[in-house]
């Protein structure tokens, strides 16, 4: 995959900033402010533009451009007009550093949020934390769990147990089944986010008394997956539980399929099959799969963000980037969203009051209400397990845009359809 995937640690703060100061030289693509009266607040952070995260990271860039040119056709913040400062960090965290030096010391921004990725947010932190800054991480599993650092802030509706949130509904699903199943091989890419998800998969395994017979990691930058698979049919698990980001997702899905893997449940917490480019290469072959979502465009989910969807999806075409923006797009907007909402709120753009306010009070977006608990993660979870069924190889862009495809199997009160079990019933 061409990029790096090095566990961050306190003590890596010093090396982590000197090692990526090349990084400060990439080109800016700063979003330019409207003449205004005063200087503009400006929100600086990095962006997956290019690189395997690109096709989720441009979507989330979008929706947070969109979310400023509304807010400034209101007259912006505190009166003042709102300016994005973004770089294009390739998918790759050893350039995070730098730019994160860049955005704070070079070009004074007043307001740092994450890029997109556990992998991308966690280098991010050393720098954020030197400057003691108020710091939104973007789809970032679990990293302040390390850190442990006060003025943190997860946009992931993972819950107080972000690790366990990404499988828990599919060890729920598996454990309700009559026979219940008894064995699971875990298979995850040796990168922050897989292990942590990974970490989440085992308590959870634990949790609902099933067996882990094969456990392994594999490298990123796999692209040959077929011995992993093989590995997997010859641990013979009832379930298989997969913790991947995008290309290594799609590898090991075309895999199982040419390889026939055939257990009771096959999925769990891969990346990139949420995104319309990677369920247009799969279509059929995601038959069957069971694995994580954070938003649908379900009836009820979706009656708060359908005017953001209908401006995004209009801008879309234009701008080349997924034409749906159900995984990211709305995800992005809201991130800024409730970055808004605390600065008019806490009246200021001083990171300690907006720290004590996000702390505070909830936060109502376009995917969900948000209040922050223990380590800034959601008190409350909003992830969802969906299985995908009845998908053809003529699967295109109408079909990707309804339910018609998944359901949404827990938790309960999002639930749009039933478990089909076992996996081969759906395939």
């Amino acid at each position: 995959m061409g990029y790096r995937n090095d566990r961050v640690t306190r003590r890596g703060v010093a090396v982590g900033i000197g090692a990526a100061v090349f990084a400060v030289g990439l080109a800016a693509a700063p979003v330019t402010a409207t003449a205004q009266s005063g200087e503009p607040i400006k929100i600086g952070f990095s962006m997956a533009l290019t690189g395997p995260l690109a096709p989720n990271g441009k979507q989330a860039l979008l929706g947070a451009e969109i979310w400023q040119e509304e807010i400034n056709a209101k007259g912006g913040l505190l009166g003042r007009k709102v300016e994005l400062v973004h770089y294009d960090d390739q998918s790759n965290p050893a350039n995070v550093p730098g730019i994160y030096t860049k955005l704070l010391d070079v070009d004074k921004v007043d307001i740092v949020m994450g890029p997109y990725g556990t992998n991308l947010n966690a280098p991010a932190m050393p720098v954020v934390m030197q400057k003691n800054k108020v710091f939104v991480g973007f789809f970032a599993l679990d990293i302040n769990a390390e850190f442990h650092y006060p003025r943190y802030f997860s946009m992931l509706p993972t819950g107080e147990k972000p690790r366990e949130a990404f499988t828990e509904g599919f060890f729920e699903a598996a454990a309700a089944q009559n026979p219940k199943p008894q064995t699971v091989a875990l298979t995850s890419e040796d990168a922050e986010f897989a292990r942590n998800a990974c970490d989440g998969a085992r308590e959870n395994s634990k949790a609902h008394g099933f067996k882990i017979i094969y456990d392994k990691t594999f490298p990123p930058g796999t692209t040959d997956f077929s011995p992993i698979i093989r590995a997997l049919q010859a641990a013979n698990a009832d379930l298989v539980v997969a913790c991947s980001y995008p290309l290594s997702s799609v590898g090991l899905v075309q895999s199982a399929k040419e390889l026939g893997l055939n257990p009771k449940m096959f999925g769990g917490a891969m990346v990139g099959l949420q995104s319309t480019v990677f369920k247009d290469r799969l279509k059929s072959k995601l038959n069957g799969i069971v694995n994580y979502e954070t938003w649908v465009p379900s009836p009820k989910l979706m009656a708060p963000a359908k005017a953001f969807f209908a401006k995004y999806q209009e801008r879309a075409k234009a701008a080349g980037v997924d034409p749906l923006g159900y995984y990211l797009g709305g995800w992005g907007y809201a991130d800024f969203q409730l970055i808004g909402e605390a600065i008019e709120g806490a009246k200021s753009i001083k990171d300690e009051q907006l720290a004590d306010y996000l702390r505070s009070h909830e936060f109502k977006t376009i995917m969900g209400d948000i209040r922050f608990g223990k380590n800034g993660e959601w008190t409350k979870s909003g992830m969802l397990q969906v299985q995908y069924h009845d998908v053809t190889d003529a699967a295109d862009l109408e079909t990707w845009r309804g339910m018609s495809y998944q359901s949404v199997i827990s938790p309960a009160d999002q639930k749009t359809g039933n478990l089909i079990y076992p996996y081969d019933k759906a395939k």
